[in-house]
Order: structure tokens, then sequence, then C-alpha cells
């Protein structure tokens, strides 16, 4: 596949675009839109969602607070930056965020589920040094109630898809429940990435698959720039209206055995002059569970691939295992300060096996 560059050739294929209304019609039209819910990420990975219910109030007040954030001085940005929180929360400068160990070209602020810090023994799991408070800045306390809304909007929503799945896969509606029932570790990132070019558009976000779940994405509306890989090329995907751009995660992917599979995106910057807004919501459950895999029915399990292989990212699954990956490798900078005897243990496991 020709992925490396961002001249990589572009595909004239578009997302399809599922309205989740119609799980709420006739039973013939809940039982279509599982159907064509499973086709699409089966298929693509991706798709744009409409019928969703989230208030258009709401909508148009997320965005504006986020960029209502984004326009701060920087002083009050940087009193929160992320260097300072062992939980990777907070404000991440322009630069400070890497993909594939390259530069992304964006600033954002990383929102959990508000919880207490864990007190790490020699028994805690890695992954739950995650688990803590967030930042939240003095300047704009609208933030924190806009976002406690849309957390709460955004989940229902989530919710109500992966049941969906489920039942399109065969299983019980609610066997993924019991993962996020009581200490879900959904993450949100309000970004926005400014414009760069050089004479071109430079690495919004490199090319990845996200860990967890699934995800919904928002973004500004008229700005392009998300990328779908698709059979070694890119489809654009630009917002449309009130909708959300969905996407699985490697868990997903861990479920079915790869018959639904992670699919890899990536955003170009802007051009200079211009700039973007994104939010995108990490639906995940608690670090510490372990997705089920799904017994498939024959026709299905015929199309399952197997959990993708590659020994430079590999697929865990324990969320938090997954998610801890990505906060170390995204941010080394906050993993030096507050995890470096993490750091120092991965790199002398790295050597070991090179002298292996």
């Amino acid at each position: 596949m020709t992925l490396t560059t961002l001249g990589s050739p572009l595909s004239t294929d578009t997302l399809p675009v599922l309205d989740l209304s119609r799980l709420s019609g006739s039973d013939a039209d809940a039982e279509a839109f599982r159907i064509d819910l499973r086709e699409a990420t089966h298929d693509y990975g991706f798709f744009y969602l409409v019928g969703h219910g989230v208030p258009h109030e709401l909508i148009e007040r997320v965005m504006t607070t986020a960029r209502a954030f984004f326009d701060l001085p920087e002083a009050d940005k940087l009193a929160i930056e992320n260097i300072t929180s062992p939980h990777f929360r907070g404000y991440t400068r322009v630069g400070g965020e890497l993909t594939q160990g390259k530069v992304d070209w964006r600033e954002q602020i990383d929102i959990g589920t508000e919880r207490e810090p864990v007190e790490i023994t020699a028994d805690t799991p890695d992954y739950m040094r995650l688990e803590g408070p967030n930042q939240w800045p003095d300047a704009l306390p609208e933030l924190q109630t806009t976002v406690a809304e849309w957390y709460d909007e955004l989940s229902r929503v989530s919710l109500t898809l992966l049941r969906a799945w489920a039942v399109s896969l065969g299983a019980p509606e609610n066997v993924f429940d019991e993962a996020f029932a009581e200490r879900p570790s959904t993450l949100i990132k309000i970004v926005r990435y400014p414009g760069k070019s050089d004479p071109e558009p430079k690495q919004g976000v490199g090319a990845h698959k996200d860990s967890g779940v699934l995800t919904l994405l928002l973004v500004e509306p008229g700005k392009g720039g998300l990328q779908v890989e698709k059979d070694g090329e890119w489809i654009d995907a630009p917002p449309m209206d009130d909708a959300f751009v969905v996407n699985i995660g490697e868990l997903l992917e861990v479920a079915t055995n790869g018959y639904l599979k992670a699919t890899v995106h990536r955003v170009i910057s802007p051009r200079i002059g211009d700039d973007r807004i994104s939010i995108p919501f990490f639906y995940a459950p608690a670090l510490d569970s372990t997705i089920p895999v799904l017994p498939l029915p024959e026709a299905l399990a015929a199309e399952a691939k197997g959990i993708t292989v590659d020994p430079t990212n590999p697929i865990f699954s324990t969320y938090g295992d997954n998610a801890f990956k990505s906060r170390l490798r995204a941010h080394p900078d906050v993993a030096a300060i507050h995890h470096s005897d993490l750091v120092e243990r991965n790199a002398a496991a790295a050597a070991q096996n090179n002298q292996a």
C-alpha cells in the first residue's frame, strides 16, 4: 500500500451515511440499519452518522466553547499543560504530540473520565496510572459544564451503536455492557489544527488506528483534512452538518477476530491562513476490562481475517494496555517526567530483544 506520504493516491469513493433513527422505526427498519452498520464497518471501518438525536444547540455550543478555549491567552492554556499531569490530561501545545514518531501539527486539550488517582504499588497494572483528575482552565468555566453534557449525550449514542453491532453480529444485545458499566475510561480531545504549509500542508495527525472501541468525531463545518485508508488509497471525509464521523477501534477488531477492522486514518493540516477544530470522543471501557470475543455466525466467521499483526504496534485485548501504549508513544515528554521507571524498563527490554 502507498500510505507513507501526503501525496498518496486519493480515491473517489465516499463513506457510507447511516441514520440512527432507523433503529426506532419498524422492526424491518431496525434490522436494515443493523445490517448496514455491520457492512459499513466490515468494508470501511468508518461511516457518517445522522439521526443521532444530539441537540443541534449542544453541537453548536460545544464548537463555540472549543473555539473560545483556543482563543484564550497562551498563559491560561499553559497553566493546565499536560506535562504537569501524570494522567496525560490537559493542554498540549502545537507540536507536543507524536504519531509514529513524527510531530503532529495541532494543539489540544485531553479530558478523561474524572476520578481520583490510583495508589500505585508493585502489583498495580501500569495502565492504572491513567486514572486521575482533569485539568480545567480557570478562565473558561463553561468548558467543564459543556463537556459534561457532551459526555452524557455521546455516551448514549455510543452504547446504542454498540448494542446494534452486537445484535448484527449474532450476539446478545448487552454483550458489551459490562465492560462500560462502572468505570468507563472514555477520552475526549478538543483539537485545533493551525494552518501550516511550506509550501505543502503538513501532518495534522499521522496515519494511525484508534486503540479503543469506537470514536465519534465532530468536525467544524466546512473544514476538510480527514482521510480514511481503503485498499491502499485515501478517501476524503469532509464534515457533514450535524453528523458524526464514526470509526471502530482496535478492540472491536479483537472482538470479531478481524471481521470488523480498525481502519488507518490521518488528518492533513489546513494551509496557512486557515485552521480547523475537531472534537473526537473515544468511547472506551474500564481500563482493566477485556472485550469479549464474539462467536460469529458461520457466514461472518468465514470473512474474519484475524487480528492485524504488527510487531511494532501490538493489539492487546485489555483496554488499559492498549490505551497506555498509545499515550506513552504519543507523549514521550510526559512519560519521561512522570513515568521514567517504565521508560527505562521498556528501553532495557527493547535492548535485550535486539540482542537476542
